[in-house]
């Protein structure tokens, strides 16, 4: 089968992270008899430099057209200026805008081999395996008024925390699905005690699970879930939360797994469901890395994960998913690790090198 992909590999380690996921892929396709063809566009601080925008409106188009978009990162200390009219974060959140992409999936999931890799006890971490539901397109970071201005008592800014209920039923709505096809029961994180927005959220989700009586719900304060994700991550499943609160606890998250780069994530544009094909844009959560750009030490795990769950809710191959999924795990049971979750004993390699035994692994 032939799939058409847009390639946003974006600014510091992105284009290094995505040059390796390439390279799986391609073995994917030698090994199942599909071509994966690649669109590469510009976006973030690469875009600003090069077109004048973060992201074009040509790119934006091309993306629609295409079964998935794989994306590296954005950002930089080039394009830092907090009085720049246009950041390279303006282009990632235009695509998820301009594509309708309103769920992030993030799952935190914690190798077995990688239980002695973080600063948390292994006997807390062993057997973590729960998801994040975040939404994408509303929230503090879409709502209006957004802005910033002087007074004569000083400099004021304001940005809106807004929220319809129908952003929030359709993203309670993904949790839900999910739950049902894992343990039944989902948490909706908010902070219903202080916000408005919260309350509506708490509201709506009470009335959607109305439509799945079998499903247990269970509300959390977002602080209380933060100590919870470090306390008893195993108590964890599937969590539906709004995206400012998606985007620090998932970061708080990635912890567990021993690295930022480890952890993959789905940005969707509906609810998944087994075998069939819904449109995506798929990155790592890590940033652009500045510091390590051109270094070969970065760690490409994540974005190659993100590609597989590419394969398995865009292009509906489930089957080449999981050897990709398999291949990493393989990989690192076989002791092979970049610097950010090196142990002793084990064998350290940089990107290009972990992307060879991953790519060779899913090709053998």
């Amino acid at each position: 089968m032939d799939f058409n992909l847009v390639v946003l590999a974006g600014d510091g380690v992105g284009p290094e992270c995505v040059n390796e996921t390439i390279k799986v892929l391609d073995a994917v396709g030698k090994k199942y008899g599909h071509k994966f063809s690649y669109n590469h566009r510009l976006v973030g601080g690469a875009a600003i430099d090069g077109e004048g925008v973060a992201v074009s409106k040509e790119t934006i188009e091309l993306c629609k057209k295409a079964d998935a978009v794989l994306l590296g990162a954005v950002g930089g200390p080039k394009w830092d200026d907090p009085l720049a009219k246009v950041r390279p974060e303006d282009g990632l959140l235009e695509l998820r805008k301009s594509l309708g992409l309103f769920a992030n999936l993030r799952p935190v999931h914690v190798h077995p081999v990688l239980e002695d890799s973080t600063n948390l006890k292994p006997e807390v971490i062993k057997g973590v395996d729960f998801i994040f539901v975040r939404e994408l397109t509303g929230g503090l970071y879409f709502g209006q008024p957004k802005r910033r201005w002087k007074t004569e008592t000083g400099r004021k800014a304001v940005d809106s925390m807004l929220y319809v209920e129908q952003e929030i039923e359709r993203i309670v709505r993904v949790g839900f699905e999910l739950a049902k096809r894992r343990k039944k029961k989902l948490i909706s994180v908010d902070k219903a005690n202080v916000l408005e927005s919260s309350r509506l959220w708490r509201t709506v989700a009470v009335e959607v699970s109305k439509d799945y009586p079998d499903i247990e719900l269970e509300h959390m304060l977002v602080d209380a879930c933060s100590m919870r994700i470090i306390q008893n991550p195993k108590y964890l499943d599937v969590l539906v939360t709004e995206n400012t609160f998606g985007d620090i606890l998932t970061d708080e998250a990635s912890m567990l797994a021993g690295s930022m780069g480890m952890l993959p994530s789905a940005s969707i544009a509906g609810v998944p469901q087994t075998g069939v094909k819904i449109f995506g844009l798929y990155e790592p959560i890590h940033g652009s890395a500045p510091r390590h750009t051109g270094q070969n030490d970065i760690n490409p795990i994540a974005t190659i994960l993100s590609a597989a769950m590419m394969l398995r809710y865009s292009l509906a191959l489930e089957k080449e998913a999981d050897v990709i999924d398999k291949a990493v795990e393989d990989a690192l049971r076989e002791g092979y690790r970049t610097y950010d979750i090196m142990s002793e004993g084990k064998k350290k390699l940089g990107t290009k090198e972990m992307g060879d035994v991953i790519a060779g692994k899913v090709g053998s």
